[in-house]
């Protein structure tokens, strides 16, 4: 097996590869606004680093969000694509859960929260690094205090809100390292991973304006 991993859902530009046994090349860049050109220059450097060529990947796996709407379909649409044009499965994994496999947090619960903007996070809880509870939700950091009381968090989200999530600490962006170890461990146990479709959870910021100014021509 030769898994490519790539997640765009959160400011880090990230991807790696797994082979089976271990991730062999992975690279992480964050910058908020060049998801789309950052990527696959990623893909070229993680391929370069292991020797190998694109046509040798047998699957993709990518993070599937939630995330804000344009950063998360450049990894999406990417994702897709490899998988038509290699012939290969594309599977997706919740970046919130590869957040939580990273944090190696033994015993929960704890809360993931990555940055939704807006004064807002997205945010889930979870039992271990592997099961989550609840979630992914999008909500103002104050309207959930009282449910994410005491607990321990992970995230930027969670980094950005200290009033909320005074227990935060790293991982602060997901990684894909993170995400190319998880799905191999569920493909390895015999899960059946999701399909790779977006976890928005809202509407996207640009909005199409209701009532257009008429211009004709005297």
């Amino acid at each position: 097996m030769l898994l490519l991993a790539l997640d765009t859902a959160t400011p880090a530009v990230t991807v790696a590869l797994h082979d089976g046994t271990d991730v062999i090349a992975s690279t992480s860049q964050v910058d908020a606004r060049r998801h789309g050109e950052l990527l696959l220059p990623a893909v070229d450097r993680v391929l370069a680093e292991a020797g190998l060529r694109l046509d040798a990947v047998t699957a993709v796996v990518v993070g599937t969000g939630p995330g804000p709407y344009t950063g998360l379909r450049v990894g999406l649409m990417t994702a897709d694509t490899f998988g038509l044009a290699l012939g290969v499965p594309v599977y997706g994994v919740c970046t919130l859960d590869a957040l939580a496999y990273a944090a190696d947090i033994e015993r929960g619960p704890f809360v993931v929260a990555t940055d939704a903007r807006r004064k807002e996070v997205y945010w889930a809880t979870y039992a271990d690094s592997r099961t989550r509870l609840n979630g992914p939700s999008v909500d103002r950091p104050a309207d959930i205090a009282e449910q994410v009381a005491g607990l321990p968090a992970v995230g930027a989200g969670a980094l950005l809100y200290p009033d909320t999530f005074p227990q935060a600490h790293e991982p602060e962006h997901v990684s894909a390292a993170a995400l190319a170890r998880l799905a191999a461990e569920r493909l390895a146990a015999g899960e059946e991973l999701p399909a790779p479709r977006p976890l928005y959870l809202r509407r996207p910021d640009a909005q199409v304006p209701k009532n257009y100014k008429v211009v004709t021509p005297k």
